[in-house]
């Protein structure tokens, strides 16, 4: 497993809880945004190889489990982000405002501008995903972060430490994508993520 081809994936992980910020994310066409955006946006992502919740320690696995957990963080990451951009796309567009208009780091920076209005039902979701128990929550964020990180570095102490500087950078990243000031929920699952890094290097 090559971690320097994984330090980018490291720090789309670590973008602001409820927004992945960075040149990376896709450009969002007016056709692939559906009305299923919407609804499969709040629920669970029942997809994901949920290893370290069953108690496996992640640095303890086979090379082959810590890359098929790596391939199951990064599919269950896309499949959410589509959904949210998607959802997000389709409350734009009936404002008026165009994909084209929205493409690369304009989407995160008119995201943060609050320019725009949002239903009951998408206020709802959205609120439901950044909650505590939500994908895109301090909680689930910041244990993602860290598992992808473990999963790619193993159980060695000194790849863990560029891992974290990866993730140091994606934070940084984001910010500037973002615009201005991260939400605080960022700044929350920056301290948790960095809170699971340090009780792995205390335990080794």
């Amino acid at each position: 497993m090559q971690v320097n081809q994984d330090f980018t994936a490291v720090r789309q992980y670590a973008q602001p809880s409820q927004v992945k910020a960075n040149a990376a994310v896709p450009s969002v066409s007016t056709d692939k945004v559906t009305d299923k955006a919407t609804e499969a946006y709040a629920k669970p992502d029942t997809d994901r190889l949920e290893l370290s919740d069953k108690g496996k320690d992640i640095t303890k696995m086979s090379d082959s489990e810590r890359s098929a957990l790596v391939q199951s963080l990064k599919d269950s990451l896309d499949s959410q982000m589509g959904n949210f951009t998607n959802m997000m796309m389709k409350t734009f567009q009936k404002q008026g405002i165009t994909a084209a208009s929205l493409q690369g780091d304009n989407f995160w920076k008119f995201m943060a501008s609050g320019n725009y209005t949002v239903d009951a039902k998408t206020k709802a979701d959205a609120q439901a995903a950044i909650s505590e128990d939500g994908f895109w929550g301090v909680k689930q964020t910041s244990q993602r972060i860290f598992d992808f990180a473990a999963a790619v570095a193993g159980d060695d102490p000194e790849t863990m430490k560029k891992m974290q500087a990866a993730v140091e950078k994606g934070f940084k990243e984001a910010g500037v994508a973002w615009g201005g000031d991260l939400p605080s929920i960022c700044g929350d699952t920056h301290a948790a993520v960095n809170k699971l890094f340090d009780d792995y290097y205390a335990s080794h």
